[in-house]
């Protein structure tokens, strides 16, 4: 409590020098007060965002509803949508779609993991590497997960390696590029101040490479992540019979409209809740002006 106190006053006395509030002004209207003030108005643009994408949704829905050639779609409107995903909540099959989904995404993330973060390491401590691959890995990042499908189909015995081999193909890059880009981005001096002080090589890597990276590395995964949940819907209309891309292929072959935009709500919600998640995680190992707070 002290030291949000502390931070509170320095933030107070930092606005007061810069805007030059008189004094007088500062004491009627209290600092926390306005920093309330500060925090809702932001809350309430970002639920007008909100409210405004909702409104203009239900008058599309409208607009399709009350037209004879697309009278079919009408179910893409908020209320049929809303009230699928709350049956689909409610009776579980989201979650048994979703389930499926995720543990691919899982997998995958963590094959790219043990593979991209090593490499990129490597990449960016040892320039003969880094010399010799940049062609290789630039041109190899430019080709669309998706595009491997046909190969991942030929050389995997199941469905599921398949995917989590084009998961792993989307979410590869990002580590190795983040990581090797981060390695080159340490200041010189602090690996020649180490071994003045006698670290061996594997001590500079645990407590120098290490320590500089590690939040460079989880912005690569927090990408990585993003990019490999864009991938998981296409993926999973190769041969599985479950998964949220699944689930939106039957509801579309099925002709429920409300599924398939309830599923389509569902992938935006998981999306941001793991973004958010990584960004967490992201603050937390970010040690830069740790001293100052």
């Amino acid at each position: 409590m002290q030291c949000e106190a502390r931070q509170l006053s320095f933030l107070e006395s930092q606005i007061t020098k810069q805007y030059q509030i008189p004094l007088n002004i500062r004491n009627t209207i209290p600092f926390s007060f306005a920093l309330l003030a500060t925090g809702s108005r932001s809350f309430l643009i970002k639920f007008a965002g909100v409210s405004i994408f909702l409104v203009i949704w239900h008058f599309l829905g409208i607009s399709i509803a009350t037209n004879p050639d697309l009278v079919s779609f009408a179910d893409f409107a908020p209320g049929p949508t809303f009230t699928a995903f709350i049956q689909m909540v409610a009776n579980g099959e989201l979650l048994q779609n979703a389930l499926p989904s995720l543990s691919r995404i899982a997998y995958g993330i963590c094959y790219a993991f043990i593979l991209g973060i090593p490499v990129g390491l490597l990449v960016g401590l040892y320039k003969i590497l880094n010399d010799s691959t940049y062609l290789s890995f630039q041109f190899l990042r430019m080709i669309s997960p998706l595009a491997w499908m046909p190969l991942a189909v030929m050389v995997f015995a199941t469905w599921d390696s398949a995917i989590i081999f084009l998961i792993t193909m989307a979410a590869v890059w990002p580590l190795i590029l983040s990581s090797s880009a981060s390695v080159k981005r340490i200041e010189p001096n602090w690996f020649a101040v180490a071994r003045n002080l006698g670290a061996s090589e594997f001590q500079i890597f645990c407590k120098v490479v290490i320590p500089a990276v590690l939040y460079d590395i989880f912005n690569g995964l927090r990408l990585s992540i993003g990019i490999a949940w864009v991938v998981i819907v296409p993926a999973e209309y190769l041969g599985v019979s479950s998964g949220l891309g699944y689930a939106i292929n039957d509801a579309r072959d099925t002709l429920e409209y409300d599924r398939l935009s309830a599923y389509v709500i569902s992938i935006g919600l998981i999306g941001f809740i793991l973004d958010n998640i990584c960004t967490s995680i992201t603050k937390k190992v970010n040690w830069v002006g740790r001293e100052n707070n």
